[in-house]
């Protein structure tokens, strides 16, 4: 099965350059750590998005947050509230429906990864929430996927995937994202609406929904994902108050409609000739799932229900089903 657990290592030792070039003074209060692993491995599907991994950190100076946190100065130079920022490093996998043939594919979805860096910048006030999230990163055979996939199967004692030398060739590429997000409702029962676009070389798209919850001591505005802007910084949950002490909980249900007009993974590359195949242009997942507190410790799963992402001269690229896990630890 393609769950690379094993690519948190690598991920983060992208990142430790980093620190060892800066003199960094212990985290200010208010930071956390946070893990996203998605995976289609325990829904079955085993086929298009088949792995996501993100890891982020507040950290006390800045990288890509100042860009990310100056779109956010402009969309709302009244804002008043602080701005609190973070730092992610990530890695996306998407592959054909069988990865067993070596040849290429032309009629499915074309093999391709993504491996990035984002920096974060976050305001909340009242029911309202704004994010703003710009990553960076590679595509292609330098964004690794072949390598973290294939080490992994060798790990588990599963089958090679065999067409990774049909990806597109490697590429920067870079993606800028907005979500606001706003919260109607109770400490037991609210509605969190959202909406939100993304511009860059990567994805561009449009995107509105909302999220029903039901639940014990509700706070923040749902569960943290690993989609561009979907993280909550503890920071900014800090700007309410400290949340209540002891167990919270929540189970939930969304949904998220998305207007595309790119998709680097199934147009293919932005600057050269490369695998692709007819998107389309309405995407929506619907989800459900629940998230638990215990004082400094958050944990979330969801279930993701995806529309048909894209279509072929042999048919359509098909639903898939993948669970989201995110794991958050405050200090």
């Amino acid at each position: 099965m393609p769950c690379r657990f094993a690519a948190i290592p690598l991920l983060v030792a992208l990142a430790l350059p980093v620190h060892s070039a800066i003199d960094v003074p212990p985290p200010p209060a208010g930071s956390e750590v946070q893990l996203f692993v998605e995976n289609d491995m325990l829904a079955r599907t085993d086929r298009y998005y088949t792995n996501g991994i993100k890891f982020g950190v507040g950290l006390p100076f800045d990288l890509l947050q100042v860009p990310a946190a100056q779109v956010l100065r402009s969309l709302d130079p009244a804002g008043g509230a602080d701005i609190h920022i973070g730092l992610f490093v990530g890695q996306n996998m998407y592959t054909p429906r069988d990865i067993g043939i070596a040849a290429p594919q032309p009629y499915d979805r074309p093999w391709a990864a993504w491996l990035y860096l984002g920096g974060v910048a976050q305001r909340a006030r009242d029911n309202r929430l704004d994010t703003v999230e710009f990553d960076v990163g590679v595509v292609g055979p330098a964004a690794l996927g072949e390598q973290v996939q294939k080490g992994w199967h060798r790990l588990v004692n599963v089958r090679q995937p065999q067409g990774w030398d049909n990806q597109g060739k490697s590429e920067p590429a870079f993606m800028l994202s907005y979500l606001q997000k706003r919260k109607f409702g109770s400490d037991r029962a609210d509605l969190v609406a959202h909406g939100g676009a993304t511009l860059g070389t990567v994805l561009t798209l449009g995107r509105v929904g909302g999220m029903l919850r039901l639940g014990h001591r509700l706070s923040g505005f749902g569960p943290d994902t690993i989609e561009p802007g979907g993280a909550m910084l503890h920071g900014t949950r800090a700007q309410g108050g400290p949340e209540p002490a002891g167990l919270a909980w929540y189970v939930f249900a969304g949904v998220d409609h998305r207007l595309v007009g790119h998709n680097i993974f199934l147009d293919g590359p932005a600057f050269r000739d490369g695998p692709s195949v007819e998107r389309r242009s309405h995407v929506h997942d619907l989800s459900f799932g629940f998230s638990l507190r215990a004082d400094r410790l958050r944990f979330s799963w969801t279930r993701i229900h995806r529309s048909e992402e894209f279509r072929t001269p042999a048919g359509g690229g098909g639903e898939q089903r993948f669970d989201s896990l995110n794991l958050g630890f405050e200090f």
